[in-house]
């Protein structure tokens, strides 16, 4: 079925996935080199229009399904790079001290939980929050650090929390 075919039709996911599934997991592996990472990324990416609204408003499936896989693979590459500086962190600690497996496992989750809850913010906005809460510093150290007022790191901070506390309650943490 070709796409303008599908859009014409009523758009099912069904409809979707059958038509586009093997199209974007090949298009996943020539980009990726790597069925795995392919198989499990056209997964996700067919789980984010799951838990969606979008069908009815989709004219291109190929390239709606290309901005999602692109987004799910920015956020593959993402945990795996905050998962290899942790376990980096982690081989720099004495052996004794180091958590045990699922104690690892545990922390990694709330890293990664953290990263997307900061990921919606502008960069001085987490940049002052991250000082403010990470390091302690006062808002007048901060603002000398970001080259700004300390009414706006003020501003800054109160939006970094307003968004933490929304992200909260969206995901029911």
């Amino acid at each position: 079925m070709s796409d303008r075919a599908t859009t014409t039709a009523s758009l099912t996911l069904e409809s979707l996935y059958g038509s586009h599934h093997g199209w974007l997991k090949s298009w996943l592996m020539h980009k990726l080199r790597s069925a795995f990472d392919a198989d499990d990324i056209a997964q996700d990416t067919f789980l984010r229009v799951m838990g969606s609204d979008t069908l009815s408003t989709i004219r291109d499936p190929r390239s709606f399904l290309c901005t999602i896989a692109k987004r799910v693979m920015v956020d593959l590459f993402r945990r795996n790079a905050l998962e290899k500086t942790y376990l980096e962190m982690l081989a720099l600690m004495p052996e004794g001290m180091a958590p045990s497996p699922e104690e690892r496992e545990s922390q990694l989750e709330t890293l990664q939980l953290i990263d997307t809850m900061l990921d919606g913010l502008s960069g001085k906005t987490r940049e002052a929050f991250l000082l403010s809460q990470l390091d302690g510093l006062k808002y007048s150290e901060i603002a000398l650090q970001l080259g700004v007022s300390v009414s706006s790191v003020k501003k800054y901070v109160a939006k970094a929390i307003e968004h933490c506390l929304l992200f909260r309650l969206e995901h029911g943490l």
